[in-house]
């Protein structure tokens, strides 16, 4: 009892210190060196997690944005900056700011490898929440340099896949470099929904023609004059045929693939049932492994005989599928390698270039090429 009560401050003074934790969390061992963090910068984010423990919105808002936009907000680690976008997040959404917060949201389940079980799910509801609100769109463009404008407004440029969230509309998305031609895409956005936007630019037309000499420019007005006016050549009309049946094999492919991946999920489904209807039946002590085949069969036994017609229709059929996707799928694929141009159909072009993308809860390729 004397040791307990000498023991006790001590149980109290950690309680304090607990309580006094309020949002933080202890950070887990990062690898490599430990980035430092400012007093002032741990105050400020003490700031900001008491006025979210308070739900004064408004305020935690205002507070975790100077967290982030701070000097020194380079010396926190990955985990503390996910902490801070996801709180930041939380207190957006609570003010119906969805495009927001799932902007801030999605910022921290991108580094979401050091946050806890409990903090990784309040943010992921929370980002499915905004997300209900707002349309995502995924863009990218070839070539890398060139420079992506939404609405008018700078966001990047080709080097990487950008995932903008943004309010239902109709949006333009535009894509600009010098020395090539300007690519466009225009794109409706519903609440919720994603869409995919690649931006190919074309090379502008190389001048080949060397200035003229002024003196043969006096005597020959008209030729001169003729020469320019003269209207291009059109392109063939089996110019972009390749590009269409490339586009129409990967939908294809992915149709196939998809629909038979759902068939065998439902013949796997459906095995199930028929192996759990037969134990039961086996429980049954009047029932025989071999009663279907007297006579009078049990009345399980037709309806056994369809799960199972049911089951080997539904995995063959999604086999053949998946076989076809992929049969489709390499005619596709080898089909970028291959250099048409010898067939005078389309110019030979740069080749195929795959940009990968990464989203929360998401990651994917986006293929960008001259098709």
């Amino acid at each position: 009892m004397t040791l307990l009560r000498s023991a006790l401050p001590g149980i109290c003074l950690l309680g304090v210190l607990g309580s006094g934790i309020g949002l933080a969390r202890a950070a887990p061992a990062l690898q490599g060196p430990r980035a430092t963090e400012s007093t002032a910068a741990m105050k400020a984010r003490q700031k900001a997690r008491i006025a979210f423990g308070a739900r004064k919105w408004t305020e935690a808002e205002a507070s975790f944005e100077a967290v982030l936009a701070a000097p020194d907000a380079a010396g926190m680690t990955a985990v503390q900056r996910a902490e801070v976008l996801g709180y930041l997040g939380l207190c957006e959404l609570e003010q119906g700011k969805h495009r927001e917060a799932a902007e801030h949201l999605g910022q921290s389940l991108e580094q979401d490898a050091g946050l806890n079980r409990a903090l990784l799910d309040r943010f992921t509801r929370a980002f499915d929440t905004a997300i209900e609100h707002v349309g995502r769109i995924y863009v990218a463009a070839s070539p890398p340099d060139a420079e992506i404008l939404l609405d008018g407004e700078p966001i990047g440029t080709g080097a990487t896949v950008h995932e903008l969230f943004v309010a239902p509309g109709t949006y333009t998305l535009r894509a600009r470099l010098s020395g090539h031609g300007e690519g466009s895409q225009r794109v409706e956005v519903a609440a919720g929904k994603t869409v995919s936007a690649a931006l190919q630019l074309a090379r502008a037309a190389e001048a080949h023609a060397r200035a003229p000499d002024p003196g043969a420019a006096r005597s020959e007005p008209v030729k001169l004059a003729a020469a320019s006016a003269a209207p291009k050549a059109a392109p063939g009309p089996w110019a972009s045929w390749p590009g269409t049946l490339r586009i129409t094999g990967i939908a294809v492919t992915t149709a196939a693939v998809s629909a038979g991946v759902v068939f065998m999920l439902r013949a796997n489904r459906l095995n199930g049932d028929t192996r759990e209807r037969i134990d039961g039946l086996h429980r049954d002590p009047a029932w025989t492994s071999g009663a279907c085949r007297e006579a009078p069969q049990p009345s399980a036994c037709p309806e056994l005989r369809r799960m199972r017609e049911q089951r080997d229709r539904s995995g063959a059929l999604g086999t053949a599928l998946v076989a076809t996707g992929a049969v489709i799928g390499a005619v596709t694929a080898a089909s970028f390698f291959v250099d048409l141009s010898f067939q005078q159909l389309t110019p030979a072009q740069s080749g195929l270039r795959v940009v990968p993308a990464m989203a929360a809860q998401q990651v994917g390729v986006v293929a960008l090429g001259a098709w």
